[in-house]
């Protein structure tokens, strides 16, 4: 009989993991079936994308999908949509499912959990015109409002990556937008402060009003029903549609209930080859993932991460072997006019963890100043002294300043030294950069200070 797989997620993670499991054991000659379960209606999709759907910069959901449902199929997966898992019985190797038809055991020698995240959503987020950036059927009702009500006020709740990116995708769309944070700054769980502020000067040159230190204490409705003002402490907003974008969480409680324990940030804690317990993995934005600059698990949800160790659970259950290596915590944005990027530690990060740092800020441009497509670009990178260990960095500026971080982030990854991308040979023409690329010449003043 062959080794049956059963997966619980069918979008990055669990896929990935359902068609590596199969080319793996296609590779070594073992029989292979594999099913994969989702409550959901979509596979596939990139959620990513979901803002500039609403932006308009997407023309279709359809453009997001990597792969359809019958794609997977043909492939050789058994995908059930719409079928949501429900319960766990790890001593009898089953898991119990519910659809339209009703509930059912799935036995499996093999288990994939890749139940992924959801948001953070206050009671009145239950609102109507109130809405998540979340999945491809918040990314179709965000065009509906957009398109069929023509709405003229928005209110986006929660200044991280997918804030920031709904309030750019609203004003683009005509929008008068207001992005508040309980923060001090936009995206300050992950700036610092004054890299933090260059991410609201952007918006706010694009025309987004924006409020920091505030929290939304409730909504009130207007005569049809519909979100019509927004109480910010002891101000109220009128608005007609608010995104909320607070955070996500990572969607355990399946496994939890199956007597799986969790990390200290709440998500599932794997060993490297993403090995929960005998017979049962997980993958994506449901576990926490290895951070190698903070050398502790961390919970970083990204497509990158989830794709990755898919690819590992999969290769894994097909009888390979294989290790997910963990992360550095790159990330990078737009905001208007600005990229925005980081990789690695904070300042303050560092501190709290008793480590003594250095950090040094170089304003610079994007290319060699002389030159028409030259905008201004900062660079913040981070080092422990005595060792000289680069640490982080963080990137704002015009267009080609945020994919520079890639080259911190490789340094991290390796365990280079400040001194070390100083002296290396990283690429010049007028077009693209200074004769010294900008993050070179913030690590050698770096170095010299360490």
């Amino acid at each position: 009989m062959p080794t049956r797989l059963l997966v619980v997620g069918a979008d990055g993670a669990g896929m990935s993991a359902a068609h590596q499991a199969l080319r793996t054991a296609r590779r070594l000659g073992r029989e292979l079936e594999v099913v994969a379960v989702d409550a959901g209606r979509h596979t596939s999709y990139s959620a990513c994308g979901i803002p500039y759907w609403m932006a308009g910069d997407v023309a279709s959901g359809d453009d997001l999908v990597a792969r359809t449902a019958d794609e997977h199929r043909a492939a050789g997966v058994d995908l059930r949509l719409e079928t949501e898992a429900v319960e766990i019985d790890r001593d009898g190797q089953r898991v119990r499912v519910r659809s339209a038809s009703g509930e059912s055991w799935l036995g499996y020698d093999e288990l994939v959990l890749a139940t992924g995240a959801e948001p953070v959503l206050p009671d009145w987020a239950r609102t109507p015109g109130v809405l998540p950036v979340h999945t491809l059927d918040d990314g179709a009702a965000w065009r509906r409002v957009l398109d069929e009500r023509s709405p003229r006020r928005a209110l986006v709740v929660g200044a991280g990556y997918v804030g920031v990116e709904g309030a750019e995708s609203l004003r683009r769309r005509g929008l008068d937008v207001t992005l508040v944070t309980r923060g001090h700054e936009p995206m300050s769980t992950t700036m610092s402060a004054d890299m933090a502020a260059m991410v609201r000067e952007a918006l706010q040159r694009m025309g987004v009003r924006v409020v920091t230190g505030t929290t939304v204490e409730s909504l009130e409705t207007a005569a049809d029903g519909r979100v019509g003002a927004a109480c910010l402490g002891d101000h109220e907003e009128p608005v007609d549609v608010v995104v909320v974008a607070i955070g996500v969480r990572p969607r355990v409680q399946l496994a939890v209930d199956a007597g799986i324990p969790l990390g200290d940030h709440g998500g599932l804690v794997t060993d490297d080859h993403q090995r929960l317990a005998d017979g049962v993995w997980a993958a994506g934005d449901c576990c926490e993932v290895y951070d190698r600059v903070l050398q502790e698990h961390w919970y970083t949800p990204l497509g990158t991460h989830a794709n990755k160790a898919g690819r590992v659970a999969g290769t894994n259950v097909g009888g390979g072997d294989a290790a997910f290596a963990g992360s550095v915590g790159t990330a990078i944005t737009r905001a208007h006019d600005a990229e925005v990027a980081r990789t690695g530690m904070l300042p303050s990060w560092a501190r709290e963890r008793g480590l003594d740092v250095e950090s040094v800020t170089l304003q610079s441009t994007t290319a060699s100043g002389y030159m028409p497509e030259a905008d201004p670009m900062t660079v913040q990178v981070l080092g422990e002294r005595g060792t000289g260990r680069l640490l982080g960095a963080q990137v704002v500026g015009g267009r080609g300043a945020g994919k520079r971080i890639d080259v911190v982030a490789m340094a991290l990854w390796g365990g280079m030294t400040a001194a070390d991308v100083a002296a290396a040979d990283l690429a010049y023409a007028p077009p693209f950069s200074p004769t010294l690329d900008p993050v070179a010449v913030a690590c050698r003043k770096l170095a010299e200070r360490l």
